[in-house]
């Protein structure tokens, strides 16, 4: 991809914002096995609005003893060891998501990439649980700094599940395609570009308003 029009490094103080969801089999980091992964990756057009840009998910192989919660696969539906599901194993799935991420981090004059969820902190734990299992040394993301928009929606939209706050936001929702880990990436990166771009809109007409009193 192009060098994009308006690098990100003066918006978020260096950090490159990548929205992740992660589909599980519990909820312990640990213990419970990363089913699903996707990342969605935002950036500034020319009219400096954040848009996404690329996006990127993958299946992946429950690691050895790792444990299957019957209600959490219940609730996401995920078969681990469906033959269709054409799962990799963590390492190869952490590996391939973290290449574009990190040429965006680049391209965008960023330091890092900063994980945007929802209720991000289950995310970012199972994510550094995965990458400490790997012993993969250079991750593009930050340790442990995340947004999240369960907190975005709430001030913007009086919600804070995701569902409500994507439809008081105007934006599709489909209840049978929700907690695809993709899915639900794309939704929540619609939302936080319509947070970011929504502050933005207001800075600007604050700015016009203010010239317009000085007049």
């Amino acid at each position: 991809m192009d060098t994009p029009a308006i690098p990100l490094a003066q918006r978020f103080r260096g950090y490159l914002p990548v929205i992740v969801d992660i589909e599980t089999s519990g909820f312990n980091p640990k213990k419970n096995a990363l089913l699903e992964i996707a990342a969605v990756i935002v950036e500034l057009n020319s009219n400096n609005d954040l848009e996404i840009t690329e996006r990127y998910s993958t299946h992946v192989v429950p690691f050895k003893n790792s444990e299957l919660d019957a209600a959490a696969l219940k609730f996401n539906g995920i078969d681990p060891y469906h033959p269709f599901r054409m799962a990799i194993d963590e390492k190869d799935a952490l590996d391939m998501l973290f290449k574009p991420i990190k040429h965006a981090v680049k391209r965008n004059n960023c330091t890092r990439a900063i994980l945007v969820g929802h209720n991000p902190a289950f995310d970012i734990g199972f994510l550094n649980a995965a990458i400490q299992r790997t012993q993969i040394k250079r991750s593009p993301f930050h340790p442990f700094s995340s947004f999240d928009t369960a907190t975005l929606g709430g001030l913007a939209y009086q919600q804070t599940v995701l569902a409500k706050i994507a439809q008081a936001a105007g934006l599709e929702w489909d209840n049978e395609k929700a907690h695809a880990a993709l899915y639900d990436a794309e939704k929540t990166a619609e939302l936080f570009c319509m947070v970011v771009n929504r502050w933005k809109q207001l800075e600007e007409l604050e700015r016009f308003n203010l010239k317009e009193y000085e007049l």
